[in-house]
C-alpha cells in the first residue's frame, strides 16, 4: 500500500454496499429490457463496471486485496447485445503456463507411460511429455496440480458467450479460437499477476496501486 491517507473501514463496506446496489439495478434493468438497444440497460451497465472498479481501488488500498473477477469495463468491452434469452452458449478458456521443472514433468509423463499397455516411448522430450500429460489428465485437473507436473500458473481468462442458435456439428473446429464477437460477451473472468501486490521495492519507488481486475 501506498503512504498516502488510507481510506476506512466503514468507506471499503459503503463502496461493497454500492456493488450490491448497482448488480440489483442492473438485474432489474435487464429483465424489463425493452429491446436490444435499451439504453436503460447500458446505463445500468456502465453503472455496475464503475461501483466494482470503486470497490476494487478502495480494497485495495486499504487491505492489499483485490477482487477475484471482472466486470468488463465500456472501455475494454461494448456493451452486451446479444440474445436476452440465448437458447446456447460457448465457454472460451485459455490457460498459460511455464514449464519450470522440465525433469519433474518429463518424470510424471514416463510414469503415465509405463502403466500403458503396450507401452509407449514419446516421453523423451518436453514436447512429448505435454502431449502424454494432456492425454491423460482433464485440464481442470493440471491447473490444480500443475505444481506436480513441473509447471507454474500464468494468466488465465473465462469468457462466456450466448447465441440463439448452436453450432452445426463439426462448424468450427477448423478455427476454434477465432476472436468472438465482443459484444455476445454475457460475462467474463481474469485471473493474472499484474493483480497481485507490487515487490516492495517497486512500491517504494512508486505508489501508485496495482492495476485491478
Amino acid at each position: 500500500m501506498s503512504d498516502a491517507v488510507q481510506p476506512t473501514a466503514a468507506e471499503v463496506r459503503a463502496a461493497a454496499e454500492a456493488v450490491k446496489t448497482a448488480l440489483d439495478r442492473h438485474l432489474a434493468a435487464v429483465e424489463r429490457r425493452s429491446g436490444e438497444d435499451d439504453p436503460a440497460v447500458y446505463e445500468a451497465f456502465n453503472e455496475l463496471a464503475a461501483a466494482a472498479e470503486q470497490y476494487d481501488e478502495l480494497l485495495y488500498d486499504r487491505y492489499d486485496e483485490v477482487t477475484p473477477f471482472e466486470i468488463p469495463g465500456t472501455e475494454d468491452m461494448p456493451p452486451y447485445t446479444g440474445p436476452e434469452e440465448p437458447s446456447a452458449l460457448s465457454v472460451l478458456i485459455r490457460r498459460d503456463y511455464a514449464v519450470v521443472e522440465p525433469r519433474r514433468l518429463l518424470a510424471q509423463a514416463q510414469r503415465i507411460e509405463a502403466a500403458e499397455e503396450p507401452a509407449e516411448e514419446v516421453s523423451g522430450t518436453v514436447h512429448g511429455a505435454l502431449g502424454v500429460l494432456f492425454g491423460e489428465y482433464e485440464p481442470d485437473e493440471i491447473a490444480s496440480r500443475h505444481k506436480e507436473f513441473g509447471l507454474e500458473e500464468g494468466d488465465s481468462t473465462l469468457w462466456v458467450t450466448a447465441t440463439d442458435d448452436p453450432p452445426e456439428a463439426g462448424e468450427w473446429l477448423d478455427s476454434p479460437f477465432d476472436q468472438p464477437d465482443p459484444t455476445q460477451v454475457v460475462c467474463r473472468f481474469d485471473i493474472s499477476a499484474v493483480f497481485d501486490d507490487d515487490p516492495e521495492e517497486d512500491r517504494d519507488e512508486d505508489p501508485t496501486p496495482a492495476p485491478t481486475p
